[in-house]
């Protein structure tokens, strides 16, 4: 499979470094000298040019390509490429092969909109969009539970993988999973990632060691589990409040919908916002009409103003600027002045860990998003989730189908003779009065229509893919 990727920024190296794992035929295209000799050391093929130049298309082998994926910052560029390249594929492509997938990076909430309602595809001819800052938004809101983990990766239906170390208090140090089983009596939850200084990252079996300091990843299809998980891993729980007061830095995109998924939950919402003409915007709207909602002008980093807002009062603090020093600067002095969860929805992959040394609760890397989001929509025959676990790159999880022609329904885990490098997480089961997820014990029997979290090696997905006929 070729796919062309246009920008060769973080997204997009990102992306391309994904797919090449999976041994993908990737092309980067960028207009920036620099982004090229960065890509250069990559394994894949790097253009030099215009995404919304016609000749660069047909440069790239665009007549043998699947997928065209637009990356850059810009929105109007991302979609003037994808109709180009739809243009430029179908006048180039001489066989059956069908036309290509366009796959949009988007940021205008209008354009969203516009994606969502179905218009945006049949004005512009894009297939699919990805729009990092919802996903951002719901990883952070459910990160923030507790500061001991490193990542919580949604992976629908209401699943997670948490992402955590393994502290000197768990009660299994230097023991196998096996051994791990039997001492917690059966409730150590399924661990579907290990990862160890200085070794690769893998998909764990029952005889693996689980030492002090080792980054795992762990499955659970329920939020009131994430305390219990924390406790059996040794570490110490911080109880989330039920409706917890929140105070946020910045009238963004990014703050008014994260004021809006906690007003829906019964929290308090406080926005600080320095921009007069943005705060009279905000103050507006239908979400200041909220009584458990207000809107505040003033320098977010003025301390007489967050103590008239009695910032110590509040239960999270949350930034989410375009400058990322501005939310880092926020989100410490709000730590300093006494909240004790703090959150941060970052561009830099590289500050996500910093951060947190420097004792921030959770942060999020929404480029990070976006790589995950263009890889859900690029396996479009894995329906559903699909990511790379943040920490453990050497593992990734996605969604599939138990289909007739998968050859597993009727049967039971423990006799579907999965490879011993993949494993299941999760299975979601929907009737016609409910739907809910199903344990994955190796005498659980899978159903047609079964919807299967599977994580493996990256380089795995394709024979994944050809064993059960996806």
């Amino acid at each position: 499979m070729r796919i062309i990727i246009g920008g060769a920024g973080r997204v997009g190296l990102e992306l391309a470094r994904a797919l090449r794992k999976e041994s993908k035929d990737v092309v980067l295209v960028d207009v920036d000298a620099r982004a090229v000799k960065t890509a250069q050391g990559m394994d894949v093929l790097v253009i030099q040019g215009d995404i919304t130049d016609r000749s660069k298309f047909i440069e790239a082998g665009i007549e043998d390509a699947q997928i065209f994926v637009a990356a850059t910052d810009s929105d109007e560029r991302n979609i003037l490429a994808c109709t180009l390249a739809k243009y430029v594929h179908e006048k180039e492509t001489t066989s059956k092969r069908g036309p290509i997938t366009t796959i949009c990076r988007l940021h205008d909430p209008r354009l969203v909109s516009e994606s969502n309602l179905g218009h945006l595809h049949e004005w512009t001819g894009v297939d699919y969009i990805v729009n990092p800052i919802a996903g951002a938004i719901d990883r952070l809101l459910t990160g923030l539970r507790s500061s001991s983990f490193e990542e919580v990766i949604p992976f629908g239906s209401g699943t997670h993988i948490l992402e955590l170390d393994i502290d000197k208090d768990a009660t299994f140090v230097g023991k196998t999973l096996r051994e791990a089983g039997k001492l917690t009596e059966g409730k150590l939850p399924l661990i579907v990632g290990l990862k160890r200084s200085k070794i690769s990252g893998k998909v764990p079996n029952a005889d693996d060691f689980l030492m002090e300091g080792d980054r795992i990843a762990v499955a659970t299809s329920d939020q009131d589990k994430f305390d219990s998980i924390l406790d059996i891993f040794g570490h110490k729980i911080t109880p989330y409040p039920d409706h917890p007061k929140v105070l946020i830095f910045g009238a963004t995109q990014a703050g008014i919908e994260i004021s809006s998924k906690f007003l829906a939950t019964g929290s308090s919402v406080t926005i600080i916002e320095r921009n007069l003409q943005a705060a009279n915007d905000l103050a507006g709207t239908e979400l200041a009409s909220n009584p458990r909602f207000e809107i505040i002008h003033g320098d977010h980093l003025d301390k007489s103003l967050l103590s008239e807002v009695e910032i110590e009062s509040h239960d999270i603090a949350i930034a989410a600027f375009s400058n990322d020093n501005e939310s880092i600067a926020a989100t410490l002095l709000a730590s300093d002045l006494g909240v004790l969860r703090t959150g941060l929805i970052l561009h830099s992959s590289d500050l996500v860990n910093v951060v947190r040394r420097m004792g921030i609760t959770f942060a999020v890397d929404r480029n990070r998003i976006a790589v995950d989001g263009f890889l859900s929509r690029i396996h479009t025959k894995l329906p559903g989730s699909y990511a790379v676990l943040s920490s453990i790159q050497d593992v990734v999880g996605f969604r599939f189908h138990v289909s007739e022609k998968s050859g597993l329904h009727g049967k039971n885990i423990a006799s579907t003779n999965l490879p011993d490098w993949c494993k299941i997480g999760f299975i979601h089961r929907e009737e016609e009065s409910r739907s809910y997820s199903v344990p994955p014990s190796p005498s659980t029997n899978l159903e047609l229509n079964d919807w299967l979290t599977i994580f493996l090696p990256p380089d795995k997905v394709e024979d994944f893919e050809k064993k059960y006929k996806v």
